[in-house]
């Protein structure tokens, strides 16, 4: 059972109370990676106090800080809490949502399965099951809005079946919620943060379950209809991994992805013996949660290197992760996943690649890499750089997922990276480049971030590019001809509208989303909008930078839109606004839109 902060003083006997005790402990071990400027990746402290001391202390305790939290006492905790958050508490944090008067039986998968919708990662929806065309956008208006408690970025892109969305959340709260009026059927709680999409398929037994993980790298599968527990797994030992992307559910197997972005944070401080986790990827059966296979990305564990100038020893190879749902091909039976950087040194093979993963066995069939080495960790922005690799690379993660794609009798593997290229690979040839384009400069957060979109001919892509406050730099979707790579358009950027926000950029992190003649792209500006397939002409734009009234009586703001992208299903297109992360401006609230907002 958690605990509260009035109790953990009150066994600390109030040793570290909150005021300077906490602002020095928060100086020490928490600084470093909550900086303010362009390179900041985690909550500024301006942005931490929009949580409170208690959430705070709860990430601290046993959830997505539990690593850096474990090196406080409780009483240290308290107070870094204390310091961090806020201590006024807003009632309308604990509203878990107005209850759906019934819970009648689950009808229907149809809706928006997982990250993209399909095993290929396309992100399409048909103009059916959206029930939406592309004249219809231009007359988008809100529906409703459901704001997420104690939360300063929205996690969770929802899937939708059978009426009802499915979502997780940064507190670790998962919902059920009604997809025409946002009431709630059922919450379901996991530790930590639940950030993956969630995935939908049948049990053996006729029921629906809901597939997702947490950043304890645990695997859940849930009762879609009641929430109950189904089973739980843990895709990954390692204390710092976590499944950020969405699992893969084929044939009764789910395929889990394992990522680790904490230790590569953690690296920045010069204490810490960086770095042991490798990427993997689990093959699960579905129905009872027994792992089948596990792939790890590099094949053999870290192992000492050195010791740096602080006497701390070093370890690798190290880091690959896998941050986006793999993509399914069935005809050669085989997944595809996309690799990050290295932490440590030395350096692999196996980073910024594309590796080829048999369905059945686990075993590897081939290895692409992309931008050979790139070992990069945090501790590369600290001025003494103790922990950096020896030759440091830009971080340039393939972090969205790869998109198969059948064109002119064809296959092409369509694999986008933070170093702003985009390519075609032949997957009948290990990987070789059919064709590749340079879209932009690339960077630490720039290029493709989270995701792109494809219809049968084209891929949409959206730049990121993120400068910090520079608000003139980087944005922008791309139309690529899927057969050969040439840009059939280019939307430029809208000019960042949201001037004297912290975090304001026209960055475009967020995936794109495809429904027929339309294609949506979020911005680090807040900002949704759609543009014609065509010719990327710019039809409907949503600011969602301001205050909403929510169906569950959650106090919600908008902010940048960045690791999730908008569903679509039965005429109303779902998005999530808030990332107070990576740079960007802070928010809490699922948006609803439909047709005249009825």
């Amino acid at each position: 059972m958690m605990r509260t902060i009035v109790t953990l003083l009150g066994l600390a006997g109030c040793a570290w109370a909150a005021g300077e005790d906490g602002r020095v402990l928060f100086d020490q071990h928490c600084a470093a990676c909550h900086r303010a400027g362009g390179a900041n990746r985690t909550p500024t402290p301006e942005a931490l106090k929009k949580l409170s001391s208690a959430a705070i202390l709860a990430a601290l305790d046993h959830g997505v800080m539990k690593a850096q939290g474990a090196g406080l006492t409780a009483a240290q905790r308290v107070a870094v809490a204390e310091f961090a958050g806020s201590r006024v508490e807003d009632a309308g944090r604990a509203a878990a949502g107005k209850a759906c008067a019934s819970n009648p039986p689950l009808t229907g998968t149809g809706g928006w399965n997982g990250w993209a919708n399909d095993a290929a990662n396309s992100r399409m929806q048909t103009a059916e099951r959206a029930g939406l065309k592309g004249e219809d956008v231009p007359r988008l208006k809100l529906k409703w809005a459901f704001g997420f408690p104690d939360t300063l970025s929205v996690f969770g892109q929802p899937a939708i079946a059978g009426g009802r969305l499915y979502f997780g959340s940064s507190t670790g709260t998962v919902y059920s919620l009604d997809a025409a009026s946002g009431c709630v059927y059922w919450t379901f709680k996991a530790p930590t943060t639940a950030r993956t999409p969630i995935s939908l398929g049948k049990l053996p037994d006729g029921r629906t379950a809901a597939y997702f993980g947490d950043t304890h790298a645990s695997v859940y599968a849930v009762d879609a209809h009641s929430g109950e527990l189904v089973w739980k797994a843990q895709a990954e030992e390692h204390k710092l991994a976590r499944v950020t992307g969405a699992p893969k559910l084929v044939a009764g197997k789910l395929y889990v992805p394992v990522s680790s972005g904490a230790e590569e944070m953690l690296a920045a401080q010069a204490t810490y013996p960086c770095c042991t986790f490798r990427g993997s990827v689990s093959a699960f059966d579905a129905a009872t949660g027994k792992r089948l296979w596990r792939t790890y990305t590099i094949p053999d564990p870290a192992a000492y290197v050195k010791t740096n100038a602080a006497g701390t020893k070093l370890y690798g190879p190290s880091g690959a992760g896998v941050w986006s749902s793999p993509t399914i091909d069935a005809k050669r039976g085989v997944l595809y996943v996309g690799t990050g950087n290295n932490y440590s040194d030395p350096g692999t093979r196996y980073s910024d690649a594309v590796l080829a993963v048999d369905l059945e066995t686990g075993s590897v069939r081939w290895v692409k890499q992309m931008n050979p080495g790139d070992a990069w960790n945090a501790g590369c922005m600290t001025p003494d750089k103790k922990n950096c690799p020896s030759e440091p690379g830009q971080d340039t993660d393939i972090g969205a997922s790869p998109v198969l794609r059948t064109v002119g009798g064809r296959d092409v593997l369509v694999v986008a990276q933070k170093s702003g290229m985009v390519y075609g690979l032949d997957p009948d040839h290990s990987g070789e480049v059919i064709w590749q384009t340079r879209i932009g400069r690339g960077g630490a957060l720039g290029g493709v971030m989270w995701g792109m979109a494809a219809d049968e001919s084209r891929v949409y892509v959206p730049l990121s590019d993120f400068a910090g406050p520079v608000l003139t730099v980087g944005g922008g979707l791309f139309a690529l001809e899927a057969a050969t790579g040439k840009v059939a358009w280019k939307a430029e950027p809208a000019e960042a509208a949201c001037g004297g926000h912290a975090g304001c950029s026209r960055a475009q992190m967020a995936p794109a989303t495809l429904i027929d003649g339309v294609v949506f792209s979020g911005s680090m500006d807040g900002h949704l909008r759609a543009y014609e397939t065509a010719g990327g002409r710019l039809v409907w734009d949503f600011d969602t930078l301001r205050d909403f009234e929510t169906v569950n009586g959650v106090a919600a703001h908008g902010g940048s839109l960045n690791a999730t992208g908008p569903t679509a299903a039965g005429g109303i297109v779902y998005v999530n606004s808030g990332y107070g992360q990576l740079g960007g401006m802070p928010g809490n609230v699922l948006l609803a839109f439909s047709v005249d907002g009825k």
